[in-house]
């Protein structure tokens, strides 16, 4: 008995702490965080307000997440849109090193905490960054409770910085290139050779300064790349994709109209987006603030706010003319360009919207934080708001559509729209030759063969040897019964490949697998000759 009680103890000892250590992700979107802060201060609101009106200083706080403590974190207000001095709840940017530089939460620096404005139904965010990451780099977000100096403070949306290393190298294998954010808030420097109030919409001025104006470089270096990327995209548009991702920019794009997401480059102001340098020396766009997303800012930049029924049937093809949306111009201007982009918003729409998946999901979400927002003395909306927040347009000013009152409608309309009502081709029987059963003779390279039905006009093998390398194209050729194969050599060696397919015709392009961004078919060697 002694000997049963004394190795119980001992696993107990050994096995516990390995048990505490396996924490689960900070960002897990269905499991609520809860942060407290403790301030010297009584006044810290006051001592907050005047910290963002005049600068950009932190306040010194004790943090406790989920149970782990943190001494000396640095706590500021957000300098964003939602921001007002007195409010009775503000965002927050919290930098957990701000003392100790060796402290972090599961590698993570810095916390992102969203008040939620103008979102009766506390989803958008959550639900939007859900949806975003299926098919470009975004951040996590998921939900906090926040308690300041014993007081709850409120339900907090949890987003994952971007400005943090730990992103970007999550996402791109660096952390340290080249890196800039668009500016809200422009220095409206009156420098002659500058053009004005254009943000981040990336038209092209050859003076180094004029975009410290309308970036804010979060990187020592870059300025040089920045300007050859706006220079390449208004005056040689068919180079673009050496220094730009177009396929992920698309999908930025596509993702901005589905959603209605009007407060970004899409809408009045190019804004609430990032662009970071990857190891190919492309900027890829990192989508950012979706708090205002599903149509709760209305402004397309032609004129007043749009109203909400007008939203419903916002033209998939907006700015397609715009010479001050170079991104979205230029880039349209090219037919391969303008029907991955229209195959990109097909998709979105068809994968979430169509189908009502994210009607369910918004269900879910708020169905878990609906107590913590009954107990949230400082939420914007009345609790009936947010139950009502999805079927209903809440504020006779503001009019914030509900959510499944605009997507469902928007759904119809985009299913229905010309530009989107034809189907790409359809691609199967994607295949890799192996060695003939008996053979002695061993496979040496790769040939892909794949069947292509509706109509397609060409259709491409994108390549690389190695994961994170940039893709290589090649042409398939067309065989008998819709066939279509090509065999790619390796040039030094190489013994695997990483691909996937995109088959063309008159109007749109289908891909597979369908998720090519994260996952491409694979094919070994050595498994081949198995």
């Amino acid at each position: 008995m002694k000997q049963t009680t004394l190795f119980l103890l001992l696993f107990f000892i050994t096995a516990v702490p390995s048990l505490f250590s396996q924490q689960t992700d900070f960002y897990e979107t269905d499991k609520i965080q809860d942060i407290k802060i403790t301030f010297a201060e009584d006044n810290w609101r006051y001592v907050l307000d005047s910290l963002r009106f005049n600068g950009d200083g932190y306040l010194e706080g004790e943090m406790e997440i989920n149970g782990q403590k943190f001494a000396g974190a640095g706590i500021q207000y957000r300098n964003t849109k939602s921001f007002s001095t007195g409010a009775r709840r503000n965002s927050f940017n919290i930098v957990l090193d701000h003392k100790n530089k060796e402290q972090n939460l599961q590698g993570y620096t810095a916390l992102k905490l969203s008040n939620a404005l103008r979102d009766p139904s506390l989803v958008r965010e959550v639900l939007g960054y859900e949806i975003a990451r299926s098919y470009m780099p975004a951040p996590k977000a998921n939900y906090a409770r926040l308690n300041i100096n014993g007081e709850y403070y409120g339900l907090m949306v949890n987003i994952e910085p971007v400005e943090d290393a730990k992103f970007r190298e999550r996402l791109f294998g660096v952390a340290d290139n080249s890196f800039f954010k668009a500016k809200e808030v422009l220095l409206n420097e009156d420098v002659e050779r500058c053009k004005k109030n254009i943000y981040g919409s990336l038209q092209y001025d050859s003076y180094p300064k004029c975009y410290d104006n309308n970036f804010e470089k979060l990187s020592e270096h870059g300025t040089r790349q920045l300007i050859r990327l706006t220079k390449t995209l208004n005056k040689s548009t068919d180079q673009i994709e050496s220094i730009l991702n177009v396929d992920e920019t698309l999908w930025m794009l596509a993702f901005n109209n589905a959603t209605v997401n009007l407060l970004s480059y899409s809408g009045h102001r190019s804004i609430n987006y990032y662009l970071y340098q990857d190891k190919n020396s492309r900027f890829s766009p990192i989508i950012g603030d979706l708090n205002l997303s599903f149509g709760s800012y209305k402004n397309t930049g032609g004129g007043s706010d749009l109203r909400t029924r007008k939203l419903i049937s916002l033209d998939p093809l907006l700015h397609q003319n715009n010479p001050s949306k170079p991104l979205i111009s230029k880039l349209l201007s090219i037919p391969k360009y303008k029907k991955m982009y229209l195959s990109h918003l097909r998709s979105i729409a068809n994968d979430y919207f169509i189908n009502g998946k994210y009607l369910t999901r918004a269900k879910e979400l708020q169905q878990m934080i609906k107590i913590d927002v009954m107990n949230d003395q400082n939420k914007f909306y009345e609790t009936s708001d947010f139950n009502n927040s999805l079927d209903k347009v809440i504020g006779k000013k503001s009019k914030i559509p509900g959510i499944k009152w605009l997507m469902s409608r928007r759904a119809d309309f985009l299913k229905k729209h010309p530009s989107l009502a034809v189907f790409p081709p359809e691609i199967s029987n994607v295949e890799v030759a192996r060695r003939q059963a008996m053979s002695s003779k061993k496979v040496a390279d790769f040939k892909i063969t794949a069947k292509v039905d509706r109509f397609p006009k060409k259709v491409n093998l994108l390549y690389r040897f190695d994961s994170g390398a940039a893709f290589s194209t090649k042409n398939m050729k067309a065989k008998d019964g819709g066939m279509y194969e090509v065999t790619i050599v390796p040039e030094n060696g190489e013994g695997s490949i990483e691909y996937y397919i995109i088959a063309e015709n008159a109007s749109m392009i289908g891909y597979s697998p369908a998720n090519y961004m994260w996952e491409q078919y694979s094919a070994t060697l050595e498994e081949l000759n198995k």
